[in-house]
């Protein structure tokens, strides 16, 4: 077994160091290297260059504050800002716990990207996590890094020269087929109408579940055959749609005189809320398997392979870039060569007029 030496103890066969400094949490975590007689030097020379590091850090910022604090502070604004996105507050809530139980005895101005790796190589052996959640986790990382930097908590950037891991398979959809659509709304019709009506006004207008939910009775213009969009975070978000013929059909039932287009049976005067438990039990029964956002996104898929224009598409959507609305959109190499043909014949319409002229 090897010996114990100032500033370093052993843990599962590896030196780890311990830097106490007056009024501040203890500040611990791993060398890395294995814990041998022959690894001391070095094992040591990595625990002080730490507490410089950690000393440094401390000096520049006026709001010493530990990881879990800051991270509980950070949480709460999330949940005010993300309010209209409960979706968006979970995943980021659920990084930053595991980002706390690593972190747990360590101030934030202690910090370094070096941190950070540590914190990937720990979500991967010992939670055993995929590439699309530490793309994820990271992501948040940024987020209360900026939040961090903001309130003085430090002025380093945790991600620098930090390999972060490919996010194209982060936005994890499905888009639904002629097959898997019949079956699942088949069965919601029978045992939730508010499921029902919901997934087919998203499948028919590319809304979120969110604004189809707490949609009002008075946004509903029916002889117009359009309706309003009045939440959202940003102009884009806000925006008035067109109905389809479907769609119509589905609100002309539901416009009673209610505040709200589904109101809630638990909770008078609110709208109804998460349809997530029963959508998963009918997929369940229904023999398929996607998630109620996928709906949009299978909207948006279909819209595209029609209509080649993606800035309405991204109006649609309630987007203000393309660069959002990509993510959407799988388009098909046929769709693709049906492109290039309507590109090429009217080129060449075009140059007959030019000749005839």
């Amino acid at each position: 077994m090897a010996t114990k030496h100032k500033g370093l103890r052993e843990r599962e066969g590896y030196w780890h160091y311990r830097i106490v400094l007056k009024g501040h949490p203890e500040y611990s975590g791993s060398t890395g290297l294995a814990a041998t007689t022959q690894n001391v030097k070095a094992a040591l020379k990595i625990r002080n260059d730490r507490l410089e590091q950690i000393a440094a850090g401390i000096s520049k910022t006026s709001k010493p504050i530990a990881f879990p604090e800051a991270a509980g502070q950070f949480m709460a604004w999330c949940e005010m800002e993300y309010r209209s996105k409960p979706n968006t507050w979970k995943r980021i809530k659920g990084s930053l716990s595991s980002m706390v139980e690593f972190w747990t005895d360590r101030d934030v101005a202690s910090l370094r990207p070096r941190d950070t790796e540590d914190y990937k190589t720990h979500r991967r052996s010992i939670h055993g996590v995929q590439d699309v959640t530490l793309h994820n986790d990271l992501c948040n990382l940024s987020l209360f890094n900026k939040y961090a930097k903001k309130q003085g908590w430090t002025n380093v950037d945790l991600l620098e020269e930090v390999g972060i891991p490919s996010g194209d398979d982060a936005v994890r959809m499905h888009i639904l087929n002629a097959d898997e659509e019949d079956k699942y709304f088949a069965l919601a019709a029978q045992r939730s109408r508010d499921l029902h009506d919901v997934g087919r006004l998203m499948l028919e207008q590319g809304c979120r579940p969110e604004e189809i939910r707490s949609l009002p009775q008075s946004a509903i213009n029916l002889p117009a055959r359009t309706f309003q969009i009045l939440g959202g975070k940003t102009k884009a978000a806000r925006r008035t749609l067109n109905l389809t013929t479907a769609s119509v059909a589905i609100l002309e039932k539901r416009i009673t005189g209610e505040k709200w287009v589904f109101p809630s049976s638990r909770k008078p005067g609110r709208h109804v809320g998460t349809l997530q438990t029963i959508h998963d039990n009918i997929c369940r029964d229904a023999g398929v398997s996607f998630v109620l956002y996928d709906l949009r996104h299978t909207f948006a898929t279909r819209f595209a392979e029609e209509n080649p224009d993606p800035y309405q598409l991204a109006a649609i959507l309630g987007h203000s870039g393309l660069r959002c609305v990509m993510k959407y959109v799988h388009v098909q190499q046929e769709h693709m060569k049906r492109g290039m043909e309507r590109f090429e014949a009217a080129r060449n319409r075009k140059k007959l007029r030019v000749v005839g002229e």
